[in-house]
Parts: structure tokens; sequence; C-alpha cells
């Protein structure tokens, strides 16, 4: 089995959440080992929650995919057989995150590109996403390939089938 034989998509840690994560981490070890375990457990596990994200993987070889809840490059998921894909969608959107600090709330806005498959008319899986253009189409063209499908461009105003 190759590397390109499973795509894996997973949500990215903001960087804050992941230092908090590692600085919690390496203090739960740190109280852990000095015997305080009830201490270093708790922040351990709260550690682990914030250092874990959500994301997909679908194999080729198998035709199986999988929701998944990823640690450290870990992945857990129930693999699922795939339905039948009818065309996979390429299209730009944009994701919205929003941060309080006490006072204060503001919303950051990134452009973003999504692979979906659809199937069942209008159901779909969401299960790529990245901010290169060339990077998606290539992605979407193996998923073509492999699942003997159309690729619907969405990224402009004028969709196109490909």
């Amino acid at each position: 089995m190759s590397p390109n034989d499973i795509i894996t998509y997973t949500k990215k840690i903001p960087v804050m959440k992941g230092i908090f994560g590692v600085s919690l981490l390496v203090f739960g070890l740190f109280t852990f080992l000095m015997g305080i375990w009830l201490m270093g457990l708790i922040s351990i596990s709260f550690a682990l929650n914030l250092l874990s994200t959500e994301g997909s993987q679908i194999n080729f070889i198998t035709k199986q995919y999988r929701s998944i809840k990823s640690i450290a490059g870990i992945h857990i998921g129930k693999w699922k057989p795939c339905p039948e894909f009818e065309y996979v969608s390429v299209f730009k959107t944009q994701e919205n995150q929003t941060v309080n600090v006490v006072a204060a709330t503001t919303t950051l806005n990134k452009n973003v590109i999504l692979l979906n498959l659809f199937y069942s008319g209008n159901k779909h899986i969401t299960f790529y996403k990245t901010t290169d253009k060339a990077d998606a189409f290539k992605v979407a063209k193996h998923f073509a390939l492999v699942f003997n499908i159309d690729i619907l461009d969405a990224t402009e105003k004028e969709k196109q089938w490909l």
C-alpha cells in the first residue's frame, strides 16, 4: 500500500491552542511523575483533548472511508464502505473563526477550497480542504479516476463540468 492509497483530511489545530495543549501536557507529565497522579492525569486528559482534531480518511484500495479523531497522527474511527459517488465538487468558500478575548470579539475569515463527494442526489461528504487550487484539482482528479466520476468546478461564479 502506497501513501497515495489513503487520503487523510484533518482540521488544523490553531497555534495558540496547540501551544497551550503542549504546555499542559508537559505540566501533566511532570506532575504525574512527581507523584501527584490525579492532577497529572487530569492535565494530560485536557491536553490530549486540546491536541486532538477531527477529519476523514478514504482508502482507494478497499473503497472505504471513515470519520476520524486524530491525536498526534494516530487516527481513530470505524471504516465504512463508500457509497456510490456521483461526482466530486471543488468549490471555494470562506472559513470563519471567532476569537474572544476578555471584552473583545473578532472573526477571522480565510478562503478555503473544499472537495465534496456527492451521492444519492444531494448528500455529500467533505473529504479534503486546502488553500491551494492546484492541489485541490490534483486530489479531485485522483478521486475522479478511482471512482470513475466527473468533477464539478465550482471555484468561480460559473460552475463547469470537467
